[in-house]
């Protein structure tokens, strides 16, 4: 039914369907609150909270915000009463009131002055309307304004059939709702309530009256249907300049993902040349997607980028390929080890994906493949990948239960450092398969066994298959105040080295192998050797604590004594080849760990005993505000169990009294101040072995500062393996300016190993970034390059990304930099 009112005067009328066009916005601070698809993000001072607590990795991406926006005049006749639900439409009342009403006729209702109609979740008001009771149609004038729970529209005239949903407004002014989108037209014509098109007409996610950016097009269709918006004939304007022609553009109207071209990237690298790269992303379903990436490399030629993701029944993966045919490029001409050589074809394949097998059971694969060792040297372009020293491909059945894991797989290594040779990337590991086992016997009394087989394999060095058995019995006594746990253990490694086994030595660094030189003798002297030996400890503590106050705030503070015995015979295991291990930093957690070796080829020999002390502050919701850890191992026996240095020698053994004194510190009062440190003393050398020191404050909301020196020397030695400063900021100079920058020096080389700048600006409806990054090259990564080479050889980039807002998403280019480079970047 429908209600009209003209002054205390009511009378009903049948139940029509309004025109749909527009709802409100809830995007502006200024707004009534209104519903929408999409959270919106905590405000303050313009900026968003932080949600990324101090000392976090990584974290989550700052959400687009529209906070900065002024706020809307057409939100003034936005009614916040009406529902939001449209499919109430088709049976429910419409209502209407004006100051006077003539229906005289008593088809045609003649109302004027503050007139309103209303049904469901649409709204009209203008001067002046006429309704036809008959077949539904209307004609409103002066001043109109409409509301749904799609869009705003206002307009000087409009006419059409409520029944049909079509209608036609002359001299329209319109405002989107999820995606911030409005626009001036010449006119705009409904086709039904899914469907409006506007003629001679302008977009923007900008301030209305205020557009930094927008496009002016023939007529621009919106389908609320798909949630798609396209142009036709379109200019593309920034600051009122035509930069882009478009003679067919689609662009989203709300929050779901759409067909189109992301925001471009351009850049410039010493390598590479000028870059400019326009992704193109295809929504092909609701399951699966796929990414085009173009890129022009000035010095290299055209390569050809695309990414495809899906997820499928029981399956989700990526398939990354990148492709440049005939490299234009010459050779780097550094002293690197591997160059491409010109017209070679250059390319990079990542293809991941997880899938479940059959109950517990599920296969992951990860495959990493470049054309050649200077790929990353040469299209370091998106700035995080020049790091990369050794691309890490593996497959992997997994699976387990309760109380056991299993696996079975490989993995394969390639090296794309051009400054190191081949002989320094890892063993293959094909196949390999683990078994652990983790079975409770009693309440306290725990059995449990850790097994791998695997074959090793390495063109030009010894091969062979090793098994590694080593079960152990545990048991956990204690409560809340203490606890001892002792451990009984036997690990048992057996090899079959390759025939030729006795053609190799070890090299002349850990970890490498090689063809014997004449007249040197192989340290393998048998094609099987193995190694048998058991572990014992026992592990135990004590935990006191007290309340307490500081600086006006009670706390929990514990006191936690804590010794572990750990006991090792000694296994002679210098003919055992070293497959995949190598010996483990030394820090805290070492002095509580039964071997200093990482992998199984060898077992250190122990008769230890190590004693540490524990203090923390807990506050009254028991998150750690404090806490600071000192220890030492005391050994009874000599260290004899060493890694090879060269052929057929070994490092000697210690004869020391005690290890480094470690000690570490955590402390965090506030959210905006948090300070680490770690220090290691040999009393053995006199002297200090590691000394890191981290601080972090938090800059208003989205500011960060972080400072960080690391010194450290290498294991038993006094040389020195590195001293190094790190700064990294962001530092918001406004609501709507963010500098970004971070900066290592290394004293050691007296030479900055890398500097990068930048700029952020976030505004209402563009955001935009420029970073300039200049580092060392990559013979920084793993071990040292052989030959005189030019250690300073230095790269350079420069990216330049701009979003609009509203348009699609970000090719995100830039950002994996500034996660990596500055901790708690958001």
């Amino acid at each position: 039914m429908k209600t009209i009112h003209a002054g205390s005067t009511a009378r009903h009328l049948p139940p029509r369907r309004m025109l749909a066009i527009a709802a409100s916005l809830a995007l502006l601070s200024a707004a009534a609150p209104v519903e929408a698809k999409t959270p919106t993000p905590k405000v303050s001072n313009g900026g968003i909270e932080p949600v990324c607590p101090l000392g976090s990795f990584r974290c989550a991406p700052r959400p687009i915000s529209y906070a900065m926006c002024r706020p809307n005049a057409m939100l003034e006749f936005y009614d916040p009463t009406l529902t939001k639900d449209s499919t109430l439409r088709p049976t429910a009342k419409t209502y209407g009131w004006a100051d006077s009403v003539d229906g005289s006729s008593q088809t045609v209702y003649h109302m004027r002055g503050n007139v309103k109609l209303q049904r469901a979740d649409q709204q009209i008001q203008s001067d002046a309307a006429d309704y036809n009771d008959q077949n539904s149609d209307y004609d409103a004038s002066g001043n109109v304004r409409y509301q749904e729970s799609g869009q705003l529209l206002a307009a000087t005239h409009m006419r059409g059939n409520q029944d049909a949903s079509t209608g036609i407004a002359d001299n329209v002014q319109y405002q989107m709702l999820l995606s911030h989108g409005n626009g001036v037209a010449k006119q705009g014509q409904m086709y039904d309530d899914q469907h409006t098109r506007y003629y001679t007409a302008t977009y923007s996610t900008c301030d209305i009256g205020h557009h930094v950016w927008d496009f002016r097009a023939k007529n621009i269709t919106i389908n609320k249907d798909t949630g798609v918006g396209t142009a036709r004939s379109a200019v593309m304007r920034f600051g009122n300049v035509p930069f882009m022609y478009l003679p067919y553009f689609s662009f989203p109207i709300d929050s779901r993902r759409k067909t189109g071209f992301l925001y471009p990237v351009m850049g410039n690298t010493s390598r590479a040349g000028f870059l400019v790269s326009a992704p193109y992303y295809l929504n092909l379903a609701p399951n699966y997607d796929a990414t085009l990436d173009p890129r022009y490399y000035s010095d290299r030629g055209l390569m050809l980028g695309g990414e495809f993701r899906y997820m499928v029944a029981g399956s989700n993966g990526t398939l990354d390929v990148q492709y440049l045919p005939h490299d234009m490029g010459s050779d780097a001409g550094d002293g690197t080890v591997f160059n491409s050589k010109p017209g070679d074809d250059r390319y990079l394949v990542k293809f991941i994906d997880s899938t479940h097998l059959w109950k517990s059971w599920s296969l992951n694969t990860s495959i990493n493949r470049a054309s050649d060792a200077s790929y990353f040297y040469d299209f370091g372009s998106n700035l995080y990948n020049t790091s990369i020293g050794t691309l890490t491909s593996s497959i992997y059945a997994n699976g387990g239960g309760t109380w056991w894991s299993a696996s079975i797989g490989g993995d394969d290594y390639q090296n794309v450092n051009p400054f190191i040779p081949n002989g320094y990337t890892p063993y293959s590991r094909l196949p390999r398969a683990t078994l652990n086992l983790n079975l409770p016997l009693t309440r306290w009394l725990e059995f449990g066994m850790n097994n791998e087989a695997v074959a090793f394999s390495k063109s030009g060095e010894v091969e062979g298959k090793r098994e590694d058995l080593y079960p152990y019995l545990e048991a956990d006594f204690g409560n809340s105040a203490w606890f001892v746990r002792p451990r009984v253990a036997y690990r048992f490694t057996d090899y079959q080295l390759d025939a030729d086994y006795q053609h190799y030595g070890y090299g002349s660094s850990v970890g490498e192998f090689g063809p014997l030189a004449p007249g040197q003798a192989s340290p393998f002297t048998s094609a099987n050797p193995s190694r048998s030996v058991p572990i014992t400890s026992i592990d135990s503590g004590l935990i006191f604590d007290r309340n307490t106050s500081l600086f006006g705030t009670n706390y929990t503070q514990t006191l936690e004594p804590r010794l572990y015995y750990l006991y090792v015979p000694d296994r002679n295991q210098n003919n055992l080849p070293l497959f995949d291990t190598g010996p483990t930093s030394f820090d805290y957690w070492q002095l509580f760990s039964p071997n200093q070796y990482a992998g199984a080829d060898r077992q250190m020999n122990a008769n230890n005993l190590t004693a540490a002390l524990t203090s923390r502050l807990l506050d009254s919701d028991g998150v750690e505000r404090f806490s600071a850890s000192f220890g030492q191992i005391r050994y009874f026996n000599q260290q004899l169990v060493q890694l090879p240095n060269s052929v057929n020698t070994v490092t000697p053994a210690t004869n020391w009294a005690g290890s480094d004194y470690v000690a570490q510190l955590s402390m965090q009062f506030n959210d905006q101040w948090r300070l680490s440190a770690q220090y290691q003393w040999n009393p053995n050398l006199h002297q200090t072995d590691l000394g890191v020191l981290e601080l972090q404050h938090r800059l208003a909301n989205d500011g960060i500062i972080n400072f960080s020196y690391r010194y450290r020397r290498f294991p038993d030695s006094t040389q020195l393996l590195l001293e190094q400063y790190s700064v990294s900021a962001v530092y918001p100079i406004s609501a709507r300016w963010r500098l970004v920058g971070a900066w290592t020096y290394s004293q050691l080389d007296k030479t900055t190993i890398e500097a990068m700048a930048g700029v952020e600006y976030d505004s209402c409806c563009v955001a935009f970034r420029i970073i300039d990054r200049n580092y060392v090259n990559l013979n920084y990564l793993g071990a040292p390059p052989p030959g005189a080479i030019n250690n300073n050889s230095r790269n350079s980039a420069i990216m330049f990304e701009i979003e609009f807002k509203g348009l699609g998403s970000s090719s995100n280019q830039i950002e994996p930099l500034l996660r990596r480079d500055i901790l708690g970047y958001q």
